[in-house]
């Protein structure tokens, strides 16, 4: 997620250098040919470019809040992860009684302990899935070999973690380290949170309609070709100045929102779900009262993972 504090004029030049910079070189061709050449024939001062940037204008205005939809709804879902993950490692924490059962105070912690890093491999190995990575480096802090090892031929590693962290939930339940009120609790917490994830995965798996992509791109592509053809007359030497600007704005408002289409793409647009993930592991890892917490992820260059 890119996150700086001030608008960084280089990096949005880079962010669409090659279209740009394929224009500004036809427009320069353009204004040698009318000008030193004399062909006027390239002048069209009667095209309707204001009609057609104001359409192309609402279009993209269109696109771009769709996409946008689609991020910050990704962005609210893993918001939501973030929410019922703290419910489930406060709930497992508090609610499993050492005092009612001091006979199995070691095996109630260690339970404790693997319910919560169950709880943080999950969410690791989700982050993982949705951005097509290899999620076994991720789970090695959390599970021990054998469990990873044995997770090796699952197709969805997260909700085969959370199907294991719940047969945890409901052994507790049988020993009598919960009552049927907790154990519904925790249950819903997990309910919501496989219903955040597979909000995720419908976003992962629903691209917006590429013919609707394609016909955008390409009138934006035809209205800058043409854009020097109608200034020409009236800019003369200034017209690659004039309509590389005018261009540069329906180039970067097209790639942002071709970007924001796609929340789980392992880019600089993503949801900062490493981020994320570092917040909850640092929660819940205080919620079993260890002092050893990893640190904030911080931004890398104005993009915070």
């Amino acid at each position: 997620m890119i996150s700086p504090r001030d608008p960084h004029v280089p990096w949005m030049l880079r962010y669409i250098d090659r279209p740009l910079a394929l224009l500004f070189l036809f427009d320069i061709v353009v204004v040698v040919a009318y000008v030193y050449f004399e062909q006027r024939w390239l002048a069209l001062p009667n095209l309707p470019l204001s009609i057609g940037g104001g359409a192309l204008g609402v279009i993209l205005g269109f696109r771009n809040h769709v996409g946008y939809a689609r991020w910050w709804e990704a962005r609210t879902l893993w918001g939501r992860i973030v929410n019922y993950s703290r419910c489930v490692g406060r709930q497992a924490v508090a609610y499993s009684s050492v005092a009612d059962q001091p006979q199995d105070r070691g095996l109630i912690r260690d339970t404790r302990r693997r319910i919560v890093y169950h709880q943080l491999a999950y969410v690791n190995a989700l982050r993982c899935q949705l951005r097509g990575q290899d999620p076994w480096p991720e789970l090695g802090p959390f599970l021990s070999k054998e469990e990873i090892d044995s997770l090796r031929g699952e197709k969805n590693v997260a909700a085969e973690i959370q199907r294991r962290m719940a047969l945890l939930i409901q052994d507790g339940c049988r020993r009598g380290w919960l009552d049927a009120i907790q154990l519904g609790l925790l249950d819903s917490g997990l309910t919501e949170l496989a219903n955040a994830q597979g909000g995720c995965e419908r976003i992962k798996h629903t691209p917006m309609p590429r013919h609707y992509d394609y016909f955008i791109r390409f009138f934006i592509q035809v209205y800058c070709v043409v854009l020097p053809f109608g200034m020409v007359a009236n800019l003369g030497l200034l017209t690659p100045i004039g309509s590389s600007l005018l261009g540069f704005g329906f180039l970067a408002l097209e790639s942002i929102g071709r970007d924001l289409e796609h929340p789980f793409d392992n880019s600089v647009h993503d949801v900062a779900m490493t981020s994320m993930c570092r917040t909850i592991e640092i929660n819940l890892k205080q919620y079993l009262g260890e002092s050893d917490l990893p640190a904030p992820i911080e931004p890398v260059r104005g993009v915070l993972w």
